[in-house]
This record gives structure tokens, sequence and C-alpha cells, in this order.
């Protein structure tokens, strides 16, 4: 595989545990390709039917190993993390990278799943993280990137959509 080396970049990427935030949701939910979604109430009841192991919750000490190897990750690849919020049923980070941001989500999540199976009291489910997650270009300047961190570090806390918490 030929890999090409890109500008940096800055992104804001988001992804959920297993089983957390269904397509449908009743809080609204991100379609590939099509931005936000309103809730639709018989989509959300056919994913959770779909489901295979129940839902994943990170528990406090899981979260801090999660940060802990996304910021391990990012200074071994020399990306920069903005800022990042592990929650019980999520992750955000801000981050500029060099690489696509497929790529920057998919060795965070990866990293991630390597410590928490590691973990003396490993999460045992077969799935951690729903597929994929959402990666957004911050292409505004630095006015766009402090409302992302801003929203990052306060505003999850003052949303209170962190429900599993």
């Amino acid at each position: 595989m030929i890999y090409f080396m890109i500008e940096p970049f800055t992104y804001f990427i988001t992804w959920t545990t297993y089983g957390t935030w269904l397509p449908g949701d009743r809080r609204g939910w991100r379609k590939t390709n099509n931005g936000n979604q309103p809730p639709q109430l018989l989509l959300e009841q056919w994913s959770r039917n779909q489901m295979q192991q129940r839902p994943v919750l990170l528990n406090q000490i899981q979260r801090n190993k999660v940060e802990t190897v996304c910021h391990e990750h990012a200074e071994i690849r020399g990306w920069f993390i903005h800022a990042i919020s592990v929650r019980s049923n999520h992750v955000h980070i801000a981050v500029t990278a060099d690489s696509e941001p497929k790529i920057v989500r998919d060795q965070f999540k990866a990293n991630a799943t390597r410590v928490l199976r590691l973990d003396p009291d490993p999460v045992s489910n077969q799935k951690i993280w729903s597929r994929g997650g959402d990666t957004e270009l911050i292409d505004g300047g630095e006015e766009s990137l402090e409302r992302v961190v801003l929203y990052i570090t306060e505003a999850q806390d003052r949303k209170d959509r962190d429900h599993f918490q």
C-alpha cells in the first residue's frame, strides 16, 4: 500500500461506543455523507433490535486510559491534539495531523481498543466502538478551532448530553 503525506489539517473527530448512539436516535444522529438527521424512533428501535451485544459504557479509569493512549499515539505520529474529551459513550478530539481524517480516527480507535483489551479488567465485548465516526475539517481559522475546543472542553458538560455517565 502506498501512503501519501498530506499537508497538516485540523480535524474535529467524534466516535461513539457500541450501541449508545444509534441511527434514528431521539437526540438526533449523523448519517454518512448526509450530516445531521432528525430523530426517527422506528429506526432507532430497529437498530436496537439488531444489536448483537449490550451497549458499551466506559468507566472513569477506562476513559483516562483512552485519553492517555490518544495523546501517546499523537506524539508518536507528530500530531497535535488541541482538545480531547473521552466520555462514557463517545470521544471528541480536535487534532492537527498530516494524514487523512479517516486514518487518524481509525488509528486513535485502534489504540484505544488495544488499551481497553489489555486492561486488568478488560472490556470483553466483541465490539467496543460503533462503526466509523464523524470527521470534520476545521477550516475557518483560529475562531473555528476555538469554538470546537470550547465545545469539547466545556459545552459537553453544559449540554448534559452524556446520559450514560
